[in-house]
Order: structure tokens, then C-alpha cells, then sequence
């Protein structure tokens, strides 16, 4: 009878805080929606800021732009670090105080506050490498940031692989470069995809990184990763910060929630898709 009292009181703590996680955060997002949907119109979208202040007037295309290629080029540095890294421990590493090592140091790299990779940003890329602040700059930044985020869930993807298979083409002769990306990555495609969208969105919405390696106020759409980006986030910021229009504030994060959604959906349906053809 206890027993039966106790898993009814776990049941219901489960329950009530899936229900206070799950309305808390639709109640977040319908309040910036209802507040921002009514600003965005195709004027907002395609414009580029105006107004004195800059930006109480026109629209957020260059940071809506910026956002979007800061977010492509840190997944594409991110990834390729991470993906080396999980393929090394995974594949090649067989002294377990190396792979702790390097363990330890992504868990290291996930605490650290954003703000401090700016820093490190800022100091290394711009201070010692005399690199001018620029979009290259700001994405290597976010790259940094988001790799131990990648790198896990890659890592992960691939030890869930049926060693079976591995160890099947093991015996019949094949080398494990060819396994690896003949055999494993195919399979585990859309997974990794998946993974590298959820840290693109985790990118996208990170403002202190840039503030410091690439963002400015106001800058056309960047011509080369050498050229200053907007960013959304970091408009967002400035809007409310400098409270130059809380208006066009609501209506920034209304874009920037979309895209977010928009990346976060499109991971679940890749995630799916891999669960139904397995």
C-alpha cells in the first residue's frame, strides 16, 4: 500500500512539472509572439534599419542575413572539429586516460560562460592575431562555443551503432577509414544532421560571443567573412538595451523565435525519419 502511494506521488510530481515546464514555456513563447507579430510585415523583414535613433524605423533583413551565415559558418567549424574528435574516441583511441583527458576538457569547454568566449574571441582572433572583427571572426567564436554541444551528441550517435556491423566489417578485410565513412556515416547522416541543427540554433541565439568579435550596430549584408554582421540577438540587445523602441524589440525576437522553431522542428522531423527507417 505504501509502495502504491509512493509511485502515485511520483506520478503526480512528474506530471505537474512536465505540465509547469511545458505551460511556462508555450506561455513565453505565445506572449513575444502576440507582442511581435504585430510589427513584422514584409517592410520589417526585407528593410534595413532606420530612423534616429537607428532603428526605431525600417526593418532587420542585414541582421536576419548576418544571423543566418553566423550560424552556417560556426556549424561548419564547429562540426568539423567535433565530428574529428568523435571519430577519434570512438574509433582510434584506446588508452582510457587520453579519452578521460578529453572528456574532461569538453566538459570544461560546456561550462564555460559565453561571455568568456567572447573574451577569449576578442583577445586571441583580434588582439594576437590581428584579425579585424568580422564575421570570420564572430562564427570561429560561436564555433568554439557550441563544439562540446556537436561533439556529444555526435560522439553519442556513434556508440549506438550495432557493433555488429562494425565488427562484421572488420572480418571481412575492411579498413576502418573505409567502415567509417563508407558504412558509419552514411548510417548515422541524418542523426548527425540533426545534432549540428540543434547547435546551429544554440549559435544563432547567443548574443555575448559576438558582441565583442563581430557584431556591430549596423552594417550591410557582409560582402566577405572579413566584413561586421548584425546579428539578431545582438540587435535585440541594443534595441532594449539603448531602449531605443520596444515595438521593433518584440518584433525582432518574434523573428528570431521563428527561425529558432523552424531549426528545432526541422531536427525533430530528421530524427524521426531516422526512427522510422531504422
Amino acid at each position: 500500500m505504501k509502495e502504491k502511494i509512493k509511485d502515485n506521488i511520483f506520478k503526480l510530481w512528474i506530471t505537474m512539472s512536465a505540465i509547469i515546464v511545458v505551460g511556462v514555456t508555450i506561455f513565453i513563447l505565445g506572449y513575444i509572439l502576440k507582442k511581435g507579430l504585430s510589427s513584422i510585415d514584409l517592410e520589417f523583414i526585407f528593410n534595413n534599419p532606420k530612423g534616429i535613433p537607428l532603428g526605431s524605423e525600417g526593418g532587420i533583413f542585414p541582421a536576419i542575413v548576418g544571423s543566418l551565415l553566423l550560424m552556417l559558418l560556426s556549424c561548419i567549424f564547429a562540426s568539423f572539429l567535433a565530428m574529428a574528435t568523435a571519430i577519434y574516441t570512438v574509433f582510434y583511441c584506446n588508452n582510457k586516460c587520453i579519452s578521460d583527458i578529453i572528456h574532461l576538457i569538453i566538459q570544461c569547454m560546456a561550462g564555460i560562460p559565453s561571455i568568456i568566449l567572447g573574451m577569449f574571441g576578442y583577445t586571441l582572433l583580434i588582439l594576437y592575431f590581428k584579425i579585424d572583427r568580422s564575421l570570420l571572426t564572430a562564427s570561429i567564436t560561436l564555433g568554439i562555443m557550441i563544439f562540446p554541444y556537436i561533439e556529444v551528441r555526435i560522439e553519442k550517435i556513434m556508440r549506438e551503432v550495432d557493433s555488429n556491423i562494425i565488427g562484421t566489417s572488420y572480418a571481412l578485410g575492411v579498413s576502418k577509414f573505409y567502415t567509417i565513412f563508407k558504412l558509419i556515416l552514411p548510417m548515422c547522416i541524418e542523426d548527425i544532421t540533426s545534432a549540428i541543427l540543434l547547435g546551429g540554433g544554440f549559435a544563432m541565439g547567443a548574443a555575448a560571443p559576438i558582441i565583442l568579435t563581430g557584431a556591430v550596430i549596423f552594417a550591410s549584408i557582409p560582402k566577405s567573412i572579413f566584413s561586421p554582421v548584425m546579428a539578431l540577438p545582438f540587435h535585440l540587445y541594443i534595441l532594449t538595451g539603448e531602449g531605443i523602441s520596444l515595438e521593433k524589440a518584440y518584433g525582432t525576437a518574434a523573428i528570431l523565435i521563428i527561425l529558432l522553431l523552424i531549426i528545432n522542428i526541422s531536427s525533430l522531423i530528421l530524427n524521426r525519419n531516422r526512427g522510422e527507417h531504422r
